[in-house]
């Protein structure tokens, strides 16, 4: 059954809680620069992350953890310029928040300062309370991580599945329930069993928004760069592609070197 879309000039923290309790799915998907939050916004997406996947996806690191909190700042800033209606959500980057509650509160003060974003999303659980904890009290939105949290991937040593087992299913469920106890506006549940990520969804009041964790959630996020076929070799199941522009920008930048090679551009029409 189809759920009437309530019409958002301005998608709020309290937005996303109301379109859960409506039982409106969320979408929400990745930017790291002006042109592409502005497209990205323009097409009615409800948030946008300014993920610290923008050190694979922009700087071709292999992990997030190179990122720097002056980096995020500027793609972040980047991004805020761009937005109308969008909530946009911004990563606290690996080494910003893990020290200390202190810390934490510095780096998210600084993002909400310098950029402009209108939250901040951290990886972890129970470990991670007392930061989090710091960081709302400040005012400041908090959006939670659980199950694979890329900043840990030495840790974990794969980007598989997590959550299989009973006791890590058990501990994500109690680190949602305290993610939201502490007061988070929202959790990112990435590639875990779907029916766990249902469950987890139906026992907290806040939304649950999934990557690789099934369709019982209450929306989805996909990193922009790979939904649009840019990032090619990336082929998880998780993935669906809505567009190859890989190949029609390899055409199109091949075409442009032919016409220019043979004086073909600029023609006649195309100069002063």
């Amino acid at each position: 059954m189809s759920v009437a879309k309530k019409e958002y000039k301005r998608v709020t923290v309290k937005s996303l809680v109301e379109m859960k309790s409506n039982g409106e799915k969320i979408s929400m998907l990745t930017a790291y620069d002006y042109t592409m939050a502005k497209i990205v916004d323009g097409a009615g997406i409800d948030v946008i992350l300014v993920g610290d996947s923008a050190s694979n996806v922009m700087a071709g690191h292999e992990t997030t953890l190179p990122i720097t909190l002056d980096q995020m700042i500027y793609h972040a800033s980047s991004v805020v310029r761009a937005i109308h209606r969008a909530l946009v959500v911004v990563d606290l980057p690996f080494g910003s928040y893990q020290s200390d509650p202190k810390e934490a509160l510095r780096s998210a003060i600084r993002i909400m300062k310098e950029s402009g974003g209108h939250a901040v999303k951290m990886e972890g659980g129970k470990e991670v309370k007392d930061s989090i904890k710091r960081i709302l009290h400040a005012g400041i939105p908090v959006m939670g991580h659980l199950g694979l949290t890329p900043q840990s991937i030495y840790k974990f040593g794969t980007y598989t599945v997590r959550a299989k087992e009973e006791q890590e299913a058990q501990q994500l469920k109690e680190d949602a329930l305290m993610l939201e106890r502490a007061g988070c506006f929202g959790i990112v549940l990435e590639k875990i069993p779907a029916k766990l990520a249902q469950e987890v969804a139906k026992s907290v009041s806040i939304p649950v928004i999934g990557i690789g964790a099934g369709n019982g959630v209450d929306g989805q996020v996909l990193v922009t760069h790979d939904m649009i076929g840019m990032t090619h070799e990336f082929n998880p199941r998780f993935l669906r592609r809505y567009m190859n522009l890989y190949e029609e920008m390899t055409n199109a930048f091949s075409k442009y070197g032919e016409d220019v090679k043979r004086g073909d551009f600029p023609n006649d029409d195309e100069q002063y």
